[in-house]
């Protein structure tokens, strides 16, 4: 909370399905506003290899090893969401200006842990790194986690022993103090790899579960069911290491969960907010659900946020009564009801008329609020506008076609609130090998969405 401000961000940009013969980035972005490049890509590190989709990074170290004096956050962790490989970054020795470390290559994935699609990384105590991972080499369901070394970055094999595992996997959080990691399940790669086939619902496809393990044995040891086709996606503990309790955001069904530990010891959960679909014409569906694609926790435990991709919100919410989360903040930042565009709503429990076209600087911005950033006193709220390719494509082709944007929100820590930001305004549009879809937010010093106290 009382860390340095912000002055400089990583954002992986995607080529993938753009049309592009373009290899995946990493962007280093300027968000100092004493800065002269303020609002600039000011370094951009390409990848060896196409039609990577890089999506989610993590750090070779974090809060988690707290204490090692030997430990920096040198490494920035970066696995390909369809190639499978998972590039290593040197982000010490040049913050501004990442270079490539190490490819941990697909094939070795495959062979040591029958594991492929990676997607979220965590660093643990112990030094190792691990990953979380959709499904097997062939694109079947199957939830599972590949140990790297934390100093060499081999895989060192699987975190998960025993003989049962969750059908699916995508996001995870571990708390040792409950001796207990949760992982979340999206869907099968081989259906949702290509696009959001509503055909694919109710047959399995899409997952329902928060998977829980003992974080000791490293055993699957109980799912909790949180509806069908709900695609459970990022899962978040409480900051306070002590806290037995969180959220998760489910996409489909676009609720939020709140996950805690029961009296018995074993772990539940109920649903706090449910956004209602909207009734609606000229769409893929006669129902239009918010499309929950990312929460985050604020570090005090006070405010919990998400976005909704497909209506266009950004929503803040405190939870000083975990129970009963209070909505305290939204803006509209673009999304698929927007007056004027092909989308006619019918019926909306919660809005007298369709949101104005979302407009900065001139530019209509394309697509919706996905990914989110808070900085580390709670006051800026950094939003990027890429899902993942295939489905960028399919919902938003203007996005594909104009670029994604990163745009910033000031919040009111104090009474609650959201304001856009006027004056920032990145533009991946304007990128020099073409337009291109940026996705998730690191700061060099750690975030709220990847560091873990123990």
């Amino acid at each position: 909370l009382k860390g340095p401000r912000e002055e400089i961000v990583y954002v992986p940009c995607i080529y993938r399905n753009t049309g592009r013969k373009k290899p995946d980035f990493l962007a280093t972005v300027d968000v100092n506003p004493k800065s002269p490049r303020y609002c600039q890509v000011i370094h951009r590190l390409p990848m060896p290899n196409l039609g990577d989709e890089l999506h989610h990074s993590g750090w070779n170290t974090c809060s988690s090893c707290f204490g090692d004096a030997t430990k920096k956050r040198n490494r920035l962790i970066l696995p390909s969401l369809i190639s499978s490989r998972i590039y290593v970054v040197d982000v010490g020795t040049d913050p501004r200006a990442p270079r490539l470390f190490k490819v941990v290559n697909s094939e070795d994935i495959f062979w040591k842990c029958n594991l492929g699609y990676p997607h979220t990384s965590h660093c643990l105590g112990s030094g190792e790194i691990m990953i979380s991972t959709l499904g097997d080499p062939a694109g079947s369901g199957r939830g599972g986690f590949i140990l790297l070394d934390g100093e060499t970055f081999e895989i060192k094999g699987n975190w998960e022993k025993g003989d049962e595992t969750p059908p699916m996997g995508y996001d995870f959080w571990y708390q040792p103090r409950h001796n207990v990691l949760i992982s979340t399940e999206w869907g099968i790669p081989k259906f949702l790899g290509y696009g959001f086939d509503p055909n694919d619902l109710k047959k399995g496809r899409y997952g329902c579960r928060l998977n829980v393990w003992d974080w000791t044995t490293h055993t699957y040891i109980q799912a909790i069911d949180v509806g069908e086709d709900a695609a459970p996606l990022e899962i978040r503990f409480l900051h306070d290491p002590a806290a037995a309790e969180g959220y998760v955001g489910c996409t489909i069904s676009s609720a939020i969960h709140r996950f805690y530990k029961t009296e018995q010891g074993n772990w539940a959960a109920e649903k706090v907010i449910q956004i209602p679909s909207k009734k609606v014409e000229g769409w893929l569906l006669p129902d239009m659900p918010g499309f929950i694609t990312d929460i985050l926790i604020s570090l005090d435990d006070r405010f919990l946020y998400f976005s909704n991709w497909l209506h266009g919100d950004v929503r803040q919410y405190d939870i000083s009564d975990t129970r009963r989360p209070k909505l305290v903040g939204q803006v509209f930042v673009g999304g698929s009801i927007t007056k004027g565009g092909p989308v006619t709503v019918c019926r909306d429990e919660e809005l007298q008329s369709q949101p104005d076209p979302f407009f900065i600087q001139g530019k209509r911005v394309p697509g919706g609020p996905q990914m989110i950033q808070l900085s580390l006193d709670g006051k800026r709220l950094y939003v990027t506008t890429s899902l993942y390719s295939a489905w960028d494509r399919q919902f938003y082709p203007d996005l594909v076609k104009d670029g994604s944007v990163m745009l910033q929100l000031d919040v009111d820590t104090e009474q609650g609130g959201l304001t856009v930001n006027r004056g920032f305004l990145v533009d991946f549009g304007k990128e020099p090998d073409g337009p291109c879809l940026a996705h998730e937010i690191r700061y060099p010093g750690g975030d709220c969405t990847s560091d873990i106290w123990v």
